[in-house]
C-alpha cells in the first residue's frame, strides 16, 4: 500500500513539474483589438459581415489559436454571434490579422429595428459592444476581449471604452 502511494505521489508530482515547465514565466498576455467590422454579400437573406481581429504577440513563443468565440451586440441586442477556427501561428514579437466571417441574428435583429422603430429615431447614438474569447489552447488561458463604444448615426463611431 505504501508503494502504490509513493508512486502515485511521485507520478502526481512529475506531472504538475512537466505542466509548470509549459508555462513560461515571463508570459505576456497578447494583445486583440477589434481593426475592422464590414458588411459582405450573402446568399440568403441574412445578412453577413466580415469582422477583422488584429493580434499582437509580445512573447517568444509562437501563439497558435485554438479557436475564437464572439458576439456584436447594439443597445443590448447580441445581433451577431459566432466561432471560428482553423487560424494561422502567430510567431512570436510579430503580429496578425485575423478574419471572421459571421452571420446576424435575424430574430435579435428584428427586435432590434421594432425598438428602434417605436423611439421613434430620436436616437443619435447606438451603444455597441463587441466580446470574444480567444482559445489559446493546452495551458494557457483564455484572453477575453471586450471593446464598447457608440455608433454616432450622423457620423461614425467613437472609439472603444
Amino acid at each position: 500500500m505504501f508503494m502504490i502511494r509513493r508512486s502515485i505521489s511521485a507520478w502526481l508530482l512529475l506531472t504538475m513539474l512537466s505542466a509548470c515547465a509549459t508555462m513560461s514565466p515571463g508570459y505576456e498576455e497578447p494583445t486583440v483589438t477589434l481593426s475592422s467590422f464590414k458588411a459582405i454579400p450573402s446568399e440568403d437573406m441574412i445578412p453577413a459581415f466580415e469582422i477583422g481581429l488584429r493580434i499582437i504577440n509580445p512573447n517568444s513563443q509562437s501563439l497558435n489559436l485554438e479557436g475564437i468565440v464572439y458576439t456584436i451586440s447594439l443597445e443590448g441586442h447580441e445581433l451577431v454571434k459566432g466561432v471560428g477556427k482553423d487560424f494561422p501561428v502567430i510567431e512570436g514579437y510579430s503580429e496578425a490579422e485575423v478574419k471572421l466571417t459571421a452571420a446576424a441574428n435575424l430574430l435579435a435583429g428584428v427586435r432590434f429595428v421594432t425598438e428602434m422603430m417605436q423611439s421613434g429615431g430620436d436616437k443619435k447614438d447606438l451603444d455597441y459592444e463587441f466580446k470574444a474569447k480567444l482559445d489559446l489552447g493546452g495551458l494557457y488561458p483564455s484572453i477575453r476581449v471586450r471593446e464598447q463604444g457608440e455608433i454616432n448615426l450622423s457620423g461614425g463611431a467613437s472609439g472603444p471604452e
